[in-house]
């Protein structure tokens, strides 16, 4: 199957007792047994649960993967990644990431005794001394939160192979349609289901796509055993959002690109980071890497440089709503510094380029024309 069809039938059957189309809502915590340890697969819902089943065979399908796991958050879902490290372990992580990755990493493992080597993981000689024998894990995001850096996930994958090190990649903003991280040699892809995935911004999930059985197994039994699971309604929801998930991502990256090429002809912006423009430092491998498009997602600063003009900006703002998250059908516009990254210390977003007049936008599915009016009131 190509992609557009792997959405919508990849890994689904139709329900076999009543011939549903859409798999069922199995609102039950747990399942008639025949005799003691004799049942149909499904025993207790934190384990298994028909729907959940029906939206893990689906993740698994459009990321190419052997075992899709879904969560009630996407941190539950780097969470149960974590937990296969141990004490004096080492992670070697990108140093642009989602303020609540870097928080659960910073403020709860590192207390643990995991170390972490934030990185900028475009310096393979840098990420090639940071290897030593403790190091287990990789962790990136491609493009980043929210300053739409990429990184090489095959490069990365070479070097990562050769160390024998778990390699795990967040797909959250480029999305399966997008990028394929599994088959550019990452061993584990993350999503915040919230976003993407499922669509709409009425649901809370997480998801993991793991391309070996045998860790796909241990993650499971991870899951299974610190409870993390995703409610049977919100398995419905994220289900019924992928199906649609080809046709919204082109128009996101359709909007996207033409907010983006607004904003870097507007007098008033300084930067603007979008992966579709030809001024991205990594716009040859986005081209590359991400061959379909370039997402939703578009940051940029003033050319003030002053955090109120940004304030200013998104108080205007009547067609995009002020609000966190993003992957959404409707537009949302947000500030990372006192928002999504308030999380990260001032001096690590300034280290990293996170500036207090960046604005980030998620460019929804609405016309183009009202999206474009709206931005250009705003910056009036």
């Amino acid at each position: 199957m190509k992609f557009n069809t792997k959405v919508i039938h990849g890994g689904q059957h139709h329900d076999p007792s009543t011939g549903a189309v859409m798999p069922p809502v199995y609102h039950t915590s747990t399942f008639a047994q025949t005799s003691p340890g004799v049942h149909t697969g499904y025993e207790y819902s934190r384990a298994d649960n028909p729907t959940r089943t029906a939206l893990e065979h689906a993740l698994e399908s459009i990321e190419n993967g052997a075992r899709g796991l879904a969560f009630s958050s996407g941190l539950a879902a780097i969470d149960c990644v974590m937990r296969l490290l141990k004490p004096n372990d080492e992670v070697i992580a990108m140093d642009d990431l989602y303020g609540g990755t870097y928080r659960l990493f910073t403020r709860f493992y590192q207390d643990l005794g995991i170390k972490f080597h934030f990185i900028n993981m475009n310096d393979l000689e840098l990420f090639q001394s940071k290897i030593n024998d403790k190091t287990k894990l990789v962790w990136i995001e491609t493009p980043t939160n929210p300053l739409m850096k990429l990184a090489d996930i095959e490069a990365i994958a070479k070097i990562t192979k050769q160390h024998q090190l778990l390699f795990a990649v967040d797909n959250t903003f480029a999305t399966p349609y997008l990028q394929k991280p599994l088959d550019l040699g990452a061993d584990i892809v993350m999503h915040s289901a919230t976003k993407y995935l499922g669509g709409h911004s009425d649901v809370i999930a997480g998801a993991l796509v793991i391309k070996d059985e045998e860790l796909g197994k241990q993650l499971h039994f991870t899951q299974f055993a610190t409870g993390a699971t995703l409610g049977p309604q919100e398995c419905f929801l994220v289900l019924r959002g992928i199906k649609t998930l080809h046709l919204r991502v082109e128009r996101h990256c359709f909007n996207g690109q033409k907010v983006a090429e607004f904003l870097e002809q507007h007098p008033l912006i300084d930067k603007v980071l979008y992966p579709g423009l030809a001024s991205h430092p990594q716009h040859d491998l986005a081209k590359k890497q991400m061959p379909k498009g370039f997402g939703g997602m578009v940051s940029f600063t003033f050319k003030s440089g002053i955090k109120a003009d940004a304030i200013s900006f998104l108080e205007k703002l009547k067609v995009f709503t002020l609000a966190e998250s993003l992957g959404g059908v409707e537009s949302l516009a947000n500030h990372p510094a006192l928002m999504t990254h308030a999380s990260i210390p001032a001096e690590k977003r300034a280290e990293i380029g996170v500036t207090d007049d960046m604005v980030r936008l998620s460019v929804g599915v609405e016309d183009i024309d009202d999206l474009l009016a709206d931005i250009e009131q705003a910056l009036k």
